[in-house]
């Protein structure tokens, strides 16, 4: 959910809509430099059920981690399994 954060930007806030299971793989690590702070940005391979509806606006959670969207596609074509590319900020 996107609200008026009254500086001319938005606030972003985000509720759980379902809890799936997730097959998650690291593909690749990269160190990060964004707003003078340090870090790092790990991508991932995720799969799930399909799941209609998501988009790359959802996020996904793991405990404490958060995945940032950046690609899916239905693996086979047959709405079976969505595999997913996401990012993962690592402070």
């Amino acid at each position: 959910m996107e609200t008026d954060d009254g500086a001319g930007g938005v606030s972003r806030s985000y509720e759980t809509i379902a809890t799936v299971w997730a097959e998650v793989v690291p593909a690749s690590a990269a160190r990060t430099i964004e707003a003078e702070r340090s870090g790092a940005r790990i991508t991932h391979r995720i799969a799930i059920r399909f799941f209609g509806g998501i988009t790359t606006k959802h996020r996904l959670r793991d405990g404490d981690r958060a995945f940032r969207i950046v690609s899916l596609r239905d693996r086979d074509g047959r709405k079976r399994f969505l595999s997913i590319e996401a990012e993962e900020l690592v402070p």
